[in-house]
């Protein structure tokens, strides 16, 4: 066995991955200096039985992130993070050890040890899961558990990630849906919940740890920055005991996505919907919040409040997005999102609405502890 570095991406040859999930003793990169003393740690049994799996599937490589990359060293990992969905992507095969699934376990039967692995809860998981032309499932011994492409009904049960793009083809998805896959993972540093999905969107970012949720403040900028899909902004915020609601424009986490289906409406079907004559379809993030034009309605009976249309739709019901703004006082033209509404679109209420650019607070503001409720009849 040696350990070599490969500073040329063309120039790499043909290589498996390893996906698991981190346990105790693991062999890191400073062990891999003598491979006498890698062997008595108990993480080596990773590392020789990748090794070994490799060989049989004719590769002469393996890359395992335990070993394989200096986490003393802050840009190393920084740039490791954000070349990771691309070393998925261009292994050969890669194997996903379920360290907690026994030799020949039933994976499609609901109560089977593999729809319970640790490894579907793990935020870094997921682009593990979808990044590889070919994933292999592994048990504890290293016995054959299935093919991602065999197992892809049962794994889409459990992670609800689109069967298609499992299977290897190429579908577009929006951000909402997306994100919905991660809404349930968890991750030991809270920075890697931004980190771990940044591959997903194509995004490249510096990575901060110590910044907290602010990385993934910061990963929806990226986003918006690329994408023109509203429905970055079609999320739910369910509190916890007394929890106050974020008021921000951003989700604070992947968690307000859950179960979420929008998908975006074409761009001139919104400007047909609400009549707009002259759109302007890009957004951007600026220092007084998030520059965009929205359709906005003023709500009857609540002052400084308002009805804005997105231009995404929920998939599974048809009905349109829209949000609650209020104006934040003291400003020019500056709102906070109070709540998402799905509603029917109705053409005879559209033409009560009329385009404007708004610029949408993505911080939290001080808005007093005044209690927010608003029925269906007072939005139309």
């Amino acid at each position: 066995m040696s350990f070599k570095e490969f500073p040329d991406a063309d120039d790499v040859p043909h290589y498996a991955i390893l996906s698991h999930v981190w346990q105790e003793d693991e062999v890191l990169f400073h062990d891999m200096r003598s491979l006498d003393e890698a062997r008595k740690k108990q993480g080596f049994s990773k590392i020789s039985g990748c090794c070994a799996e490799s060989i049989i599937d004719g590769c002469a490589w393996v890359w395992i992130d335990t070993c394989c990359i200096d986490k003393t060293s802050s840009s190393e990992l920084s740039e490791a993070i954000n070349s990771m969905y691309a070393w998925y992507s261009k292994s050969e095969v890669c194997y996903a050890y379920l360290y907690d699934v026994p030799a020949g376990d039933p994976c499609a039967e609901h109560r089977s040890s593999f729809r319970k692995s640790r490894w579907f809860t793990r935020g870094w998981t997921l682009q593990e899961l979808i990044a590889p032309k070919e994933m292999v499932f592994l048990a504890r011994d290293w016995s054959f558990l299935g093919m991602r492409k065999d197992l892809v009904d049962t794994i889409c049960d459990i992670t609800r990630v689109d069967r298609d793009l499992l299977l290897g083809f190429a579908k577009k998805l929006s951000i909402a849906q997306r994100m919905s896959w991660a809404a349930q993972r968890v991750t030991t540093r809270v920075e890697d919940k931004a980190y771990s999905l940044m591959g997903l969107f194509g995004i490249q970012m510096p990575t901060i740890y110590g910044e907290g949720k602010q990385a993934f403040i910061r990963l929806q900028q990226e986003i918006m920055r690329r994408f023109q899909d509203h429905s970055i902004f079609a999320w739910t915020f369910t509190p916890k005991n007394d929890e106050p609601s974020p008021n921000g424009f951003l989700a604070p986490s992947s968690a307000c996505f859950k179960d979420n289906s929008t998908i975006p409406i074409p761009y001139d079907d919104f400007v047909q919907m609400f009549d707009i004559s002259h759109p302007l379809p890009e957004h951007s993030v600026t220092n007084y919040g998030i520059r965009i034009q929205l359709p906005l309605k003023p709500i009857e009976g609540r002052e400084g409040e308002y009805l804005a249309a997105l231009a995404c739709r929920d998939q599974a019901t048809s009905k349109n997005c829209f949000l609650v703004l209020r104006r934040i006082k003291g400003t020019v033209d500056q709102y906070s999102r109070e709540i998402l509404r799905y509603m029917e679109y109705e053409s005879s209420e559209a033409s009560k609405f009329t385009a404007q650019i708004v610029y949408l607070s993505d911080h939290e503001q001080l808005l007093g502890a005044e209690t927010y409720n608003i029925s269906k009849d007072e939005l139309r």
